[in-house]
Order: structure tokens, then sequence, then C-alpha cells
């Protein structure tokens, strides 16, 4: 069994050797070596070495015949092999020989393929490199010429499309490297001429508001009713916004001006219409600014910069000059450079998209408004000339209109205008307080006379006189008032003009200015000419004809008030009976300055009375005088005269102020003389020196009668004296038994005599009769008189006790 495996394995192994390469029979001798059937093995190997040896012999014997035919037509063919080498030898050296010229001429081809394959490289590579040295020289070029938004558009295509194509280059690289320094400089060059932009605005600002208020002012008085928006402006704007279109259309176009920043020279003289604000300025540092910041992706920087700047101007342009509120030109500089500030602000807003938005423009104006409004509040205090006033309002309403034509809400500048409506009103009565007082002190107080119908009709020119008969009287003649009259008449229809001019173009309604009017006309009326009037009344050197000629001037003055309301009402186109009209008060002021003047008359009168009875110089102890009447005083004589002469002044006064006049003269002196009789200094009275004052009272009542001012009924002025009269009759009649029996009954003879006058009159004549009789008083008739006296006085305080119960 064992042998047959050992065969069998010997069996596998002589076959690997078989078929195994020799460089792998290492492991399979190995196995033979082993095991311990070696020689066994090797006589197996010798076996079937020798078979192989009888097949390859075999294999020989079969083969030889054809190896030797092979070997002996090998032989024959190396003849032939030697000729044919021979042959082709002497072909290949002719070949050669031929072949020269064309190895010269494929060569001189060679290179000529090579040089035109180098041409075509070269020319290729230069395609794509000239266009990258065109373009950064036509960035040279842009630059040179400061076009730089083309420039950075030229910069960009270089970068992206050039460069890439154009390959690695030594100048490729140079220019990639320039590139960032490139926009560098082209956004701090555009950035530099924003800032002269600005600088250069800033400074121009005033031409710029000027010349769109000249705009304005043009536009108004072509068209009376102003439009939200004036049409020529309209007009600029569509112009204005179609060139920012065109500008700011995608990111690759170019700005339509590439000129410095600044004011544009536009010859004023040349242009038949006045040019627009914007066409003043060249915008193209902003657009230019605006596109290159866009393009290098700061956009938000350049506008954050820009707004932060113009804020930085706004603030300074809103600061007034302190000096401001001197002159109208101070005002119209600031209107100026506010509206230029706020008119390239709008046309900005309307010609880029976003720099600025409508929020921060109108934050703007809100802002602006509140320090305008502020600003002109302060001023406007200082101001005290109502032109100036005046002509402010004009301005400011020429501001505002201009203003709102760009679409600015205006509304709270023409409420400060009727605000500012109260101080000029002010402003006025002080100029008109100053005007009447100037035509008071010049007046001469004398009724006008007139010599010729032409001066008689400028007078009624002046003053709505209506009086038929002194019209048909002939020249020359007089009018009733003085100068005073048609010059006051004047001044105030001078201060409603001069209120109808601020209530110009505020946009009220004739309701609304006829009401202002009429207000303000009343305060005139009732503080400032009343006041004047008062003033003239109260001088010190007014005498009784002035302040008669005051009330005839009054009163004449108090009939024209309803032409003054007709005069407004014309104006106004308001009739004066609409309902809730304000009326004015003329009528109360003019009768309210004639009863001050009625009153001073009477007080200047009773001071003069008072004058002359300073000159009274009573005897009071003096003796009965026996026979013959007594005589007046001098000084009543004089002082009579003197009443007489001034009542007839009085001719032209309404008859009740000369009877109240006349009245209280002789009230006043009745008065007078029963002070004099129960002065508490006066403790003496003789019955000599009531007959005097008998007499004196007599004289009064002789002026009295005589009627010195028409109107009085009977004996009325008579009255005036009547309580001195019956206290003279009591005394000098001596009829106490009467008094004292009738007292108290209205039939009394004495009822105008008060007891405790009586009785003070009575004490007075005691102690005169006890120091005239002191050394009489043993005469009878002395003692008689003096009982007589104690008794009446005893009487008259039994009479007083009784009734005081």
């Amino acid at each position: 069994m064992a042998s047959v495996e050992t065969a069998a394995e010997h069996e596998r192994i002589l076959r690997e050797i078989e078929s195994t390469d020799t460089n792998c029979i290492g492991p399979t001798l190995r196995s033979v070596y082993d095991g311990q059937e070696h020689g066994l093995f090797m006589e197996k190997l010798d076996a079937r070495i020798r078979n192989h040896d009888r097949e390859i012999e075999k294999m020989c014997n079969h083969h030889f015949q054809g190896f030797v035919d092979s070997i002996t037509e090998l032989l024959k063919v190396r003849g032939e092999a030697q000729k044919l080498k021979n042959q082709v030898t002497e072909t290949n050296r002719r070949l050669q020989d031929d072949g020269k010229d064309l190895m010269s001429s494929m060569e001189e081809l060679k290179q000529c393929r090579v040089q035109q394959r180098n041409i075509a490289t070269t020319i290729d590579k230069l395609t794509h490199c000239l266009p990258v040295l065109e373009m950064y020289s036509r960035l040279q070029e842009q630059m040179k010429a400061k076009r730089y938004y083309p420039a950075l558009c030229t910069l960009e295509q270089l970068e992206q499309t050039c460069l890439p194509r154009a390959g690695q280059y030594r100048f490729c690289s140079i220019m990639a490297e320039n590139i960032p320094k490139l926009r560098i400089q082209i956004r701090d060059t555009a950035m530099a001429q924003l800032r002269d932009f600005l600088e250069s605005i800033r400074k121009h600002s005033d031409k710029i508001g000027e010349t769109a208020i000249r705009q304005a002012q043009l536009q108004r008085s072509l068209d009376s009713s102003v439009s939200p928006q004036p049409r020529a402006l309209i007009g600029r704007r569509s112009r204005r916004e179609a060139a920012a279109g065109t500008e700011s259309d995608g990111q690759g176009g170019s700005p339509s001006s590439e000129q410095d920043s600044g004011i544009l020279d536009v010859d004023e003289e040349e242009e038949e219409e006045v040019p627009g604000a914007q066409d003043l300025v060249d915008f193209s540092p902003v657009y230019r600014c605006l596109h290159i910041y866009t393009v290098l992706g700061l956009r938000d920087v350049f506008e954050n910069y820009y707004r932060k700047q113009r804020r930085k101007q706004a603030r300074l342009v809103l600061q007034p000059h302190s000096n401001m509120h001197e002159t109208l030109e101070g005002y119209r500089r600031y209107f100026n450079q506010i509206v230029g500030f706020f008119v390239v602000e709008d046309h900005v807003l309307h010609t880029t998209q976003g720099l600025v938005n409508r929020a921060y423009v109108e934050e703007l104006w809100e802002l602006a408004l509140s320090k305008i409004i502020a600003a002109l509040r302060t001023h406007s205090s200082y101001c005290d000339d109502p032109d100036l006033v005046l002509d402010l309002k004009n301005l400011i309403v020429l501001f505002a209109d201009t203003l709102q034509g760009y679409g600015f809400p205006v509304s709270q500048l023409f409420d400060m205008l009727l605000e500012m409506r109260e101080q000029y009103g002010e402003i006025l009565l002080k100029r008109w307080n100053i005007t009447f007082r100037q035509v008071l002190d010049q007046d001469n107080y004398s009724p006008i006379p007139v010599s010729t119908e032409d001066e008689f009709r400028h007078y009624t020119s002046q003053f709505p006189l209506q009086d038929p008969e002194l019209e048909k009287l002939p020249f020359p003649k007089k009018l009733p008032f003085s100068e005073f009259v048609p010059k006051v008449y004047c001044q105030l229809k001078e201060f409603i003009y001069a209120c109808l001019k601020y209530s110009e173009d505020l946009h009220l309604s004739s309701t609304e200015v006829d009401d202002m009017i009429r207000k303000s006309t009343n305060l005139l009326l009732t503080r400032t000419l009343s006041h004047c009037l008062q003033y003239g009344i109260k001088k010190k050197n007014v005498g009784l004809a002035e302040l008669v000629q005051v009330i005839i001037n009054t009163t004449h003055l108090e009939q024209s008030c309803h032409f003054l309301e007709e005069f407004i009402s014309n104006i106004t186109n308001i009739p004066p009976d609409t309902v809730n009209a304000t009326k004015l008060y003329g009528t109360s002021t003019f009768k309210d300055a004639r009863h001050a003047a009625e009153a001073e008359i009477y007080t200047s009168l009773n001071a003069k009375i008072d004058q002359f009875l300073q000159l009274a110089d009573y005897d009071w102890m003096a003796a009965v005088q026996g026979g013959g009447a007594l005589t007046a005083s001098d000084y009543l004589i004089d002082l009579i005269a003197f009443l007489k002469s001034t009542f007839s002044v009085f001719t032209n006064l309404p008859g009740k102020v000369a009877q109240t006049a006349c009245m209280s003269a002789c009230k006043h002196i009745s008065t007078s003389l029963m002070q004099l009789l129960l002065d508490p200094e006066l403790r003496q009275i003789s019955m000599g020196a009531l007959q005097q004052l008998n007499a004196d009272v007599q004289e009064c009542e002789g002026f009295a009668r005589a009627g010195p001012v028409a109107g009085f009924q009977g004996d009325t002025l008579l009255l005036a004296f009547s309580d001195l009269r019956q206290l003279l009759d009591l005394f000098t009649q001596w009829d106490w038994s009467t008094y004292l029996a009738d007292y108290g009954k209205p039939t009394c003879k004495y009822l105008r005599v008060n007891p405790h006058t009586a009785l003070a009159l009575l004490e007075k004549m005691r102690e005169t009769s006890r120091k005239n009789n002191v050394f009489a008083q043993f005469r009878k008739t002395d003692r008689d008189r003096q009982k007589l006296i104690d008794t009446v006085i005893k009487q008259l305080r039994n009479l007083i006790t009784q009734h005081h119960a």
C-alpha cells in the first residue's frame, strides 16, 4: 500500500517538474530530498529522461531530411541575398545622392512650418494680449481725463475678461497687481470730487436758492392761481429725471457729464427765461461717485457718508446770523440758502435710485421747519419796523410757495405768519400812535377855512363830510372841524390798507381777512387813537377853545364810522351786515373821547373859576351899609365877563354840552361861595359881609337870567344859586320865624336851607356880635339882638336834634 502511494507521489513530482518553470522547481526537489525514497525517485527520473531522449531521437530522425533541404536552399539564397544587398546598396547610394536636395528642401519646409506655427501661436497670444494692452491704454487715458466711472468699468472688464484670456505674462501680473491700487485711486478721487461738490453747493446754496425763488416768483406773476407744483418746475423736473434715468439705468452706464463739480456758469442776460435751479448745478460728481461706489460694492458707505455730510450742512444752513433781523437782506440770504439746500436734495431724490429717500428728506425738512420757525420767531420779535415785517412776510410767503412747489409741506409757515400778524399789528399800532400824536401836536384846533371849490373838494375827498347846508354857503367858508379830522380819517384808511397788505397771499378767505382787519382796526380805535385823544385832551396847554374843537372833531369822526365800515366791506367784499361780522367800535371810542373832552371842559372851566375866586377879598367884619344898593365885587364882575366870552365860543358845541358846561360853572360858583361862608377857618361874619355877598350873588343871578347859553327853560339856570339865595335871604331878612315854622314842609320858603348850614353861619355871626358889643353890652338893643341870636341858635339845635331822632 505504501509503495503504491510512493509511486503515485513520484509520478506527481515528475509531472510537476516537467510542467513547472525551472525557477520554481526548488520546492519540488526539496520535497523529494525530504522524503525517504530518494533513490527510488532518481531511478524513476532516469527512466523518464531516457523516454524523452528516445522521443527526441525519433522526432529528429523524422525531420532530418527536411532540415538538410532547408540548409541547402539557405545556401542558395545567400548568394542571391548578396546580389540583392549590392543592388540595394547601389540604389541607396543613388537615392542618397538624389535625396540631398530634397532633404534640404524638406528642412527648409520644416523650418517654415515651425515659423508658421510660431507665428500662429504668436498671433493667437497677441489676439488675447492686445485687448489687454488696448484696454489698459484706454484705462490710462480715462484716468488722465478724469473719467473715473468709465475707467472703473474698463478696469472691471480688464480684470474679469481680458487678463484671464491673456495668460501668465509678466505685464499681466503687473497689471493685476495695479488693479486694486487703481480702484483705491478712483474711489479716493471720486470722493475728493464729491467733497469739492459738497463744499461748492454749500458756498453757492445762496445763489441756487435765489434762482429757485426767482423762478417761483416769475411763475406766480404768470399764473394767478398757484398750483402745488409750478409748470416750469414740472418741466424742468421731468427733463432732469429723464437725464438721470439714462445715468442710473444699470451699473455699466456712465454719467452724462464728466465736468468738474460746482456751479455751472449761466449768462442770465442771454437767457430768455430764468434758468432752473438744478440747471445751475453740475451733479455729475454725485452720480459718478454713486456709480463708482456701487460698482465697488460700497454703496451703503457712500449713502451714509453723503447723508451725514448733508445733515452737517443743513445744521450750518439753518443757523441764522445774529444780526439777521436788522435788514431784509439778512432774511433773504437765510431763505436762499435753505431753498438752495432743499432744491439740491429734491433733485438728488428724483435723479438717483435710493441715495436719498423720501423719509430722509422729510426728516430733514421737519428738522429745518422747526429751526426756521424758532429762528423767525426770535429774530422777528426784535423788529419794530412794520415795513420790514411786511417785506419779511412777503419773503416768507415766497419762500413757502417755492418749497411747496417742490412738494414740501409748508402749512406751519403760514400758521407762523398768522402769529406774526399779531406782532405786525402791535408794531402798526405803535407807528400809528406816533402818527396820531404828531397830527394832534401839529393841529391848530381851528375850523378849516376854504376859499375855493377845489379846496373844498380836496377836503371832502379826504373826509366824507355830509352837510348840505354847508355846501350851499358861499366861499370863503369854514369847515366845522380842524385839520385833525381828515388827517386822522386818512390815517385810519392807511392803517386798514396796511392790514390788508399783510393778509394778502396767506391763503385766507375773504371772511377771515375781513375779520382780521376789523379786529385790528378796533384795536387802533379803542386803544391807540383813544389814548392819543386822551393825551391831546389832557395836555397842560390845552385851552377851552381847543377842547371845544376836540368835541366838534370827535363828533364828526363818530359820524364817519359807518363810512369806515363800508370802506372795509368794499376792499374785502364782505357786506357789513354779514352774520358774525365784527363791528367797529369807533362810535364808542369817539364818544368816550368827547365825554372826556367835555369833562375836561368842565374841569378847566371850574379851574378857571377857582382862579377868579382866589382873587375874592371879602371883608367879613364889614359894617352894614346904610342907603343905596351895593355893587358886585370886582373879581366877580371879571368872572362874569370871562364866562360870557367863553360861552359865546360854545355856539358850535352840541346844545347839551354847552348847557351842561354853563350849569356846571354856575353850580361851581354857588358851591364855592357857599364854601367861603362855611370855611372852618372863618370864625366871624358880619351882616355887612353877607350883604356884599348877597350883591355878588345877585350879579350871578343876573348872568343866569341873561341866558348865556341857549336851550334853558325858564329860570332853570337860577336853580344853581337857589341854595345860596335862600340862605342869604334868610339872614338878610332875618325871617327865622317863617323858617322854623315851615321847616320840613314842601311849601317852605327856605326849603333849600340846611339847618346845619344855618346854625354854623349863625354861630359865626354870634361871635362877631359878641366881640363888637363888649363895650356896648349895657345897651338894651344890642343885648336884645344877642339874646335873639342865642334863642335862634337854641331853636336850631332843637330842630336838628328832633330831625336826627
